[in-house]
């Protein structure tokens, strides 16, 4: 039986990955001036986005630690790009417009929301 429950042991001294992982190549920075150009925060609250302060769309606080997107999609940076660049194509009765964003600065924006946590 202990030779059964060893590899479960073993698990649970391993450091937990955090999820979701890591934007790739993303700059937060960047993001989080995109977040600005782009008025996100007329719908969403976003922590340290000026006039971000919205209440019509969910709040993106801690976004990084998230493990849904909009509460159906793993967070992951693939879905949360596309998501942003493109939330019609995901979800065609989402109420999120598409606000012309590049897969390029929708990268940059998931690296600010990664950051949140």
């Amino acid at each position: 039986m202990a030779a059964l429950l060893l590899p479960f042991a073993l698990c649970a001294c391993q450091p937990r990955k955090p999820y979701p992982p890591a934007g790739d190549g993303g700059d937060p920075r960047r993001g989080k001036a995109l977040l600005a150009q782009f008025q996100c925060g007329s719908c969403h609250f976003i922590p340290d986005v000026e006039a971000a302060r919205g209440k019509a769309a969910p709040s993106l606080a801690e976004f990084g630690l998230r493990s849904y997107i909009a509460g159906r999609w793993p967070n992951q940076q693939a879905n949360l790009v596309r998501w942003i660049s493109a939330p019609q194509s995901m979800d065609p009765a989402t109420l999120m417009p598409d606000m012309g964003v590049s897969a390029d600065d929708a990268r940059h924006i998931a690296a600010y929301l990664y950051s949140l946590k």
